[in-house]
């Protein structure tokens, strides 16, 4: 395992930032991992681990060491006659981990199709799409303590999954290497087709009993129509979560804003979707400088060409205020900012 000094993190980054790192590795294995730790990590007074470097916004240089995970491999660890163990290592890219269930019909996944990062990211956002989310197949992940070096399993209970959340964005930040996770998914899965324009690509397509590969096709689709593909244009898809309201903060925005698009949620708070709110203000399309939120969907903010970390984290900045004016609601970040 080669630590390189003063490196580019442009490819990288899904932004493509030119943010430079002052130190740099590759790791592919569980022993790097360990190696690392109890050796040169110690030199180093702050590391960020970075998978696919498509949630994560460098607002500057890192002045510290940079570690790439490349740790990759899928194995079927557990299976029943109905339901099947996948565990995936996590430098796997997460988009080849659900086409790798989807070709055998393993199903639970497949609305999570074309989601970019990698597996080892998964839970820390508790990554979701299209009416599904993480927490519904996930089991397990194993982590390492970036300082002691020791593992500990993870159970669903302990990542304290929420909206975009887990325990790995609050108390246990920075805190631990994602080594591996472990997903519980269906042999005969019912499928989910109720969100979105699933159902209706479905419809033209004439499919009369679609079937999980029928689902993701529909996914890839929908996903690739409405959102940029970040190597010709960067970004890091949704930069904002979409906020939840008391009903009634919901009841009075209604009466100003009849046509607001809303859902109750299972905790009987209502969710907004930021992209309507952002596209009301006005950002969809608009372009400042290097920066601006795409035109077909106003959540992406992109990098239309040599912007700054800085430039992008001040253009979401300025979207956030116009929305508070707006409509009183202070949207959070999805993107991790790297400051």
């Amino acid at each position: 395992m080669l630590i390189q000094q003063h490196i580019s993190l442009q490819p990288y980054n899904t932004f493509g930032i030119s943010a430079e790192a002052a130190a740099f590795c590759i790791i592919r294995t569980k022993e790097d991992v360990i190696s690392l730790i109890q050796n040169e990590l110690k030199s180093y007074a702050y590391s960020l681990v970075i998978g696919g470097g498509s949630n994560i916004l460098l607002c500057n240089n890192v002045e510290g060491l940079v570690i790439k995970n490349e740790i990759k491999g899928i194995e079927i660890i557990e299976e029943t006659d109905t339901e099947v163990w996948v565990k995936s290592y996590s430098g796997t890219v997460w988009h080849e981990l659900v086409m790798y269930c989807v070709e055998r019909n393993y199903g639970g996944i497949e609305n999570l199709s074309l989601i970019p990062g990698t597996v080892g990211a998964a839970p820390m956002q508790n990554i979701g799409a299209y009416g599904e989310e993480l927490k519904n197949v996930f089991v397990s992940l194993e982590a390492i303590h970036l300082q002691t070096g020791n593992t500990k399993i993870f159970t669903k209970e302990a990542c304290k999954f929420g909206y975009r959340e887990s325990v790995f964005k609050k108390e246990e930040k920075g805190k631990y290497f994602i080594y591996a996770v472990t997903l519980k998914l269906e042999k005969y899965s019912t499928i989910n087709t109720t969100y979105g324009d699933i159902q209706k690509i479905i419809d033209e397509k004439k499919i009369e009993h679609p079937s999980i590969k029928d689902v993701s096709e529909a996914v890839i689709q929908i996903r690739e129509s409405k959102l940029p593909n970040p190597k010709i244009l960067g970004n890091a898809g949704s930069f904002f979560k979409n906020p939840e309201v008391e009903k009634n903060s919901a009841r009075n925005l209604l009466e100003k804003f009849p046509t607001m698009p809303h859902y109750t949620m299972p905790n009987g708070k209502i969710k907004i979707p930021a992209g309507w709110l952002i596209e009301q203000c006005g950002w969809k399309g608009k372009q400042i400088g290097h920066t601006g939120n795409h035109a077909k969907q106003a959540l992406v903010i992109v990098n239309y060409g040599n912007a700054t970390g800085a430039e992008i984290w001040k253009h979401a900045l300025a979207v956030q205020q116009s929305v508070v004016e707006k409509f009183g609601i202070c949207m959070e970040p999805e993107v991790n900012i790297v400051s």
